[in-house]
């Protein structure tokens, strides 16, 4: 499961996608717009995607996460408005080990933060600016 859409995210869904009874770790990223930023009183976040790309190169980094752990993985993120306290991406992973299930985990938002094409604008009380994506 690989998507970016509108609406809030369902989280049990995703997790569901990884699901194998063979596996004994499921770890579940939950990125939520938080209330404030620097000084500044955060009323929602708007996200801005380009499809058509950004689904092929989620894609891509679950092969490289496959190449490199025993896991099944999957990224959903939102866009649209998303107003404080939803959630704008949704990764779940699952991996036989807890230890494997933590690094492909890390490596997923990471890449997904470096490589995805998804545009933050961060919207204020007293205005709003778009945000560049990092891996922090």
């Amino acid at each position: 499961m690989f998507e970016v859409r509108e609406g809030p995210l369902d989280v049990a869904e995703v997790r569901g996608a990884v699901e194998d009874p063979s596996f004994g770790a499921v770890l579940v990223f939950v990125g939520v717009t938080r209330d404030h930023f620097e000084g500044h009183h955060v009323t929602h976040l708007s996200y801005d995607a380009y499809p058509e790309m950004a689904v092929p190169v989620m894609a891509q980094i679950a092969d490289e996460m496959r190449e490199r752990w025993e896991c099944r993985v999957a990224m959903v993120h939102r866009v649209g408005e998303v107003p404080v306290g939803e959630a704008s991406v949704v990764i779940a992973v699952s991996a036989p080990h807890r230890a494997e299930c933590y690094e492909a985990s890390r490596y997923a938002i990471d890449e997904l933060k470096k490589r995805v094409p998804v545009w933050k604008k961060e919207n204020y009380e007293d205005g709003s600016v778009w945000k560049a994506n990092s891996p922090t």
